[in-house]
């Protein structure tokens, strides 16, 4: 059976920043505060002439010319986002028509904060299939759009942005030494949590129970992670790096020592450019790719969890 893998990567963030001291004199919030509780320093946000499209297309560009593909080598496109307020166009046919592309199949993937990690695997699996050879998956949200920037509990997260990927048909990839270039996904949720993260409302709002979460995440994901690694052959020891979700420095750092990377590269791209939802994940994967702090052919942990209490992971080889 043929493999994928993932050949190369994108990000781009807009160019406005927002500080904790910035955040400071909006809401009854300080840097000590955020910094102590959240570990986020800046986070970027993007302006009304900036749709999420635009900043999914700009990743998905970065990605394909790192990967030395022109949009029309693409066959299937692949956004996963949560801050799509149109329902059509979707997402990925407005990057589709901004790149120019040939005929690729388009699909949105709506799992919030785990977006990117599930359509990775839905790219995988269709190329596995044969009905793709190579994908363009975006996580893309621009969160700033669904905040509620008089509630200090939950504005001074997020942040905007998008992160790509460029994954190819591998026929070598099941017999890499190591494992494949894209392992199994282990995915699932817990519905009756559901309620705990919410996107919802006329204009929409983000809100979440953020000790649920918190007690969610530090307790329940690093054995379903470990299983992830097992899931692919390797042991956590054997990890180059892990990418969680980038939601909180508080929840990132103890999921990631309690899953046993010893070894490990920690993304902590949070600091900079808080929780951006599906973006988050291929976004700090792309710096740490970008800044030569993972070797080509590493294997790397990437574990997204949050909205729907959903989450999905898997081990992939660093291009």
């Amino acid at each position: 059976m043929t493999g994928s893998r993932v050949v190369a990567l994108g990000h781009y963030q807009p160019a406005k920043v927002l500080t904790n001291d910035d955040l400071a004199a909006m809401v009854d919030t300080s840097d000590e505060w955020i910094t102590s509780r959240v570990g986020i320093k800046t986070r970027h946000v993007g302006g009304p002439d900036e749709p999420v499209d635009e900043l999914a297309a700009h990743a998905g560009a970065k990605a394909l010319a790192a990967a030395g593909l022109q949009p029309s080598d693409i066959d299937l496109v692949l956004v996963a986002t949560s801050t799509a307020f149109d329902r059509s166009p979707s997402m990925s046919a407005r990057v589709a028509a901004r790149l120019s592309m040939g005929s690729p199949a388009v699909m949105d993937i709506n799992v919030v904060c785990s977006g990117f990690t599930h359509a990775l695997a839905v790219a995988d699996h269709t190329i596995r299939a044969g009905a793709a050879t190579r994908a363009l998956v975006i996580g893309a949200d621009k969160m700033g759009d669904i905040a509620d920037w008089t509630d200090r509990t939950t504005c001074v997260l997020l942040g905007d942005g998008a992160g790509a990927a460029v994954v190819t048909a591998d026929p070598s990839a099941p017999d890499t030494p190591g494992g494949p270039g894209i392992g199994p996904v282990l995915w699932g949720s817990v519905p009756e949590m559901g309620n705990a993260v919410r996107i919802e409302g006329t204009p929409p709002r983000f809100a979440q129970e953020g000790q649920s979460v918190y007690r969610w995440a530090t307790t329940q994901l690093p054995p379903i992670a470990r299983k992830v690694c097992e899931k692919a052959g390797i042991t956590p020891e054997d990890l180059a790096a892990v990418v969680l979700h980038q939601a909180n420095l508080r929840i990132i750092e103890p999921v990631a020592r309690k899953i046993g990377a010893v070894n490990a590269v920690i993304a902590r791209d949070v600091v900079d450019s808080g929780n951006t939802s599906a973006a988050s994940i291929p976004m700090a994967l792309s710096k740490l790719v970008e800044r030569g702090e993972i070797a080509s052919g590493a294997p790397v942990l990437l574990f997204g969890f949050g909205g729907n209490l959903s989450y999905a992971g898997q081990v992939i080889r660093c291009p």
